[in-house]
């Protein structure tokens, strides 16, 4: 791996989630392509470690890092916060740029507290069996 330090690995980090959340967000939406949304994925997740593993190791999934930090030990573990928190933040800071570049249409219901106080309230019939 290219030798940078801890505030360049996060600098990293954050972009490569930033990329691949955006993506995501933007591929499984209603501006996306439902058939090409695995495919957009799967190029941007493909991409994102051909440039993050020689810098990194890369991570953009909290999940996927704790696990070999864990069988490996303390020098890992030291830097487990470093791919953790990364991520959290790049993928905050994707979905917040996206629910700012690409606001609910007009007629979308939005969940809020209204929404869901008026669904515990109704009752009815559903499609699902008991």
């Amino acid at each position: 791996m290219i030798g940078i330090g801890a505030g360049g690995a996060f600098a990293v980090e954050v972009v490569l989630t930033f990329i691949f959340v955006f993506v995501v967000l933007g591929a499984t939406s209603r501006i996306g392509s439902p058939g090409a949304a695995g495919l957009a994925i799967g190029v941007a997740l493909t991409c994102v470690h051909l440039v993050g593993i020689p810098l990194t190791g890369t991570s953009v999934n909290p999940a996927r890092s704790l696990g070999p930090a864990i069988i490996v030990g303390s020098s890992a573990l030291k830097q487990i916060w470093l791919f953790i928190v990364a991520p959290l933040v790049g993928g905050a800071l994707a979905a917040f740029l996206y629910r700012f570049l690409y606001p609910p249409e007009d007629g979308v219901v939005e969940a809020d507290e209204h929404s869901a106080v008026l669904a515990e309230g109704e009752t009815g019939r559903t499609s699902a069996t008991p």
